[in-house]
């Protein structure tokens, strides 16, 4: 097998990011593009230093413009010996949202189903640019701007790993033109009615062309950064949770009013998460993060749920029935 620069960079990352244990149990999303190709055949040549046992998944949408492309990565497993899984949705809107959703579901219920510990894929860091991007038009803070981080937790047990965020997609392509990979050509890529397609092909490439040739590393690295800020601010937001709050569940403003701004919405956010359950927006959080030096029996409007909190004193908790 040849070695070259892109099996080094990600045997490195492997190690540095602890991406992926030695003997793990890998199920490998493939859709039959050049970024999961590229991904698939590095993993192959990195298994007999690793001992890693892989397998191959492949997300079927349903879609007219999908014929043909599972039979097409079925082979590309077959002939590497390795096991294949495949799920097909069925009348799944064609949205991306619905997509992206729908295919995590589809990869959790597959991992389960082969025992596997790590589900990879193969984002690059061309997709982390269009994603901060993305995360920024529609207005985010410092933790939406980094969303696509290294790897995550997605259940008891099974790790999501992205082991090329620091390849770009040209060099992904570079990498299948000279393994002679079989790319499929995804017409849904070219369809410019999502708005991931438009970043790609429209904005990524005017800021190229009129801001910064290297745009993609450039915004890559800033989300690196903005991971690693956005870890430590939530330990520290973590642990002044705990100080202000009372066993009763309410929010002591004494304490939250001695803290930084940033670090209040953020104690603020991890309760909000606590009560209601689902994340919750910026003016939520700002509703709240105003109570705090606010008079006597101030309120929020109402929360998802019917949930309205109050200032009682100096503490912040759920409206008394």
């Amino acid at each position: 097998m040849v070695w070259t620069l892109f099996h080094a960079r990600l045997h490195q990352t492997c190690r540095q990011q602890q991406l992926l244990s030695r003997q793990a149990r890998v199920l490998v999303a493939v859709s039959g593009g050049q970024d999961s190709l590229c991904l698939l055949e590095l993993l192959l040549h990195l298994q007999p230093k690793w001992d890693w046992e892989l397998a191959v998944a492949h997300c079927d949408h349903g879609w007219a413009t999908d014929a043909g492309i599972a039979a097409h990565v079925e082979e590309i497993a077959r002939g590497r010996n390795l096991p294949f899984f495949l799920k097909v949705a069925r009348e799944l809107p064609e949205t991306e949202a619905a997509a992206r959703e729908w295919r995590y579901e589809a990869l959790m219920e597959m991992a389960r189903e082969g025992g596997y510990s790590a589900i990879a894929t193969g984002h690059t860091l061309s997709d982390r640019a269009e994603t901060f991007l993305y995360n920024c038009f529609r207005g985010a803070g410092s933790d939406g701007l980094q969303a696509m981080v290294w790897q995550r937790s997605l259940a008891p047990n099974l790790q999501l790993v992205r082991p090329l965020l620091n390849f770009s997609r040209a060099e992904t392509g570079e990498f299948c033109r000279q393994f002679q990979l079989p790319v499929w050509d995804d017409a849904m890529n070219h369809n410019l009615k999502f708005a991931r397609n438009r970043l790609r092909q429209e904005t990524i490439p005017y800021l190229k062309a009129h801001f910064n040739p290297q745009v993609e590393t450039a915004i890559a690295q800033t989300a690196e950064i903005l991971r690693a800020e956005s870890d430590y601010l939530e330990e520290v937001a973590s642990q002044q949770l705990k100080d202000c709050l009372t066993p009763e569940g309410m929010l002591n403003c004494k304490v939250l009013r001695s803290i930084p701004l940033a670090i209040q919405r953020r104690v603020v956010r991890q309760f909000l998460q606590k009560i209601l359950k689902i994340a919750p927006n910026f003016e939520q959080i700002e509703a709240v993060t105003q109570l705090i030096d606010a008079p006597k029996r101030s309120r929020t409007s109402s929360f998802p749920g019917g949930v309205v909190l109050e200032v009682r004193g100096d503490f912040i908790g759920k409206e008394s029935k």
